[in-house]
């Protein structure tokens, strides 16, 4: 695997962070002075599952990819983490292995931060402390509705699931989702523990359906209000 290329460190970066709004000018020029600057290639992976290592890696620019494979080499991911956010966390607070890879999706810079200089972050900034256990929560809570759907929904439900997750996310204007790019059916896959090829039915399906629409490189989500309604009631009746 390549290494990745070092970057300058600039406190510019790091007011990018949503976890470090909000702290002084000094308390950031300290603070990315501690930090490892690298930039990281499409593809190229960050962390890997079960590593020793524990940094907390702040997102200035790119995106990741929070993944895992099993042993026959299926993908399951977890979430996209976009710039401003941060990862590594749970192994800088318990001191154990990661519990997953982690990809960049595109050119991506970071900064990382070793758990030592992570905790005093913590310690020093009632703030950040706050937020880091907002995130923490927020984090729960999602994986607990994503098992729920896992164990309750059949694949059609799931996969419609996500694609509502997908255009709360890209941003609903009058009743309308235009995901842009479009996703990847490999993508989707992962997200709700199926196979592409169930996906792409699923997705023609609705296509049919006057639920989904292609727009170029787009997958547009004409009325997202019933596909929301469709989501609850199965989730209702699970």
């Amino acid at each position: 695997m390549p290494k990745a290329a070092e970057a300058p460190s600039s406190t510019l970066g790091l007011r990018r962070i949503r976890l470090l709004e909000g702290l002084a000018p000094d308390a950031l020029q300290a603070l990315a002075q501690q930090c490892a600057w690298r930039r990281y290639r499409p593809d190229q992976r960050v962390i890997s599952r079960q590593a020793a290592d524990q940094d907390v890696y702040l997102i200035v620019s790119g995106s990741v990819r929070v993944t895992a494979y099993s042993g026959s080499g299926k993908q399951v991911t977890f979430r996209d983490i976009a710039a401003g956010e941060t990862f590594g966390e749970l192994a800088a607070l318990d001191g154990r292995p990661r519990s997953a890879d982690v990809v960049a999706l595109e050119e991506t810079l970071v900064a990382s931060l070793n758990p030592a200089a992570f905790r005093a972050l913590l310690h020093d900034h009632p703030a950040v402390c706050d937020r880091m256990l907002a995130r923490l929560t927020t984090s729960v809570r999602e994986l607990t509705e994503r098992v729920f759907d896992l164990s309750t929904l059949g694949v059609q439900n799931r996969v419609h699931a996500e694609l509502l997750r997908l255009a709360q996310l890209a941003g609903i204007d009058r009743n309308v989702a235009r995901i842009d790019p479009a996703p990847k059916h490999s993508d989707i896959a992962s997200h709700v523990s199926t196979y592409r090829e169930q996906v792409t039915r699923e997705i023609s399906a609705l296509v049919k359906r006057g639920l989904v629409q292609r727009s170029g490189g787009a997958l547009v989500i004409p009325d997202v209000a019933r596909l929301a309604r469709m989501v609850a009631e199965v989730r209702r009746s699970a």
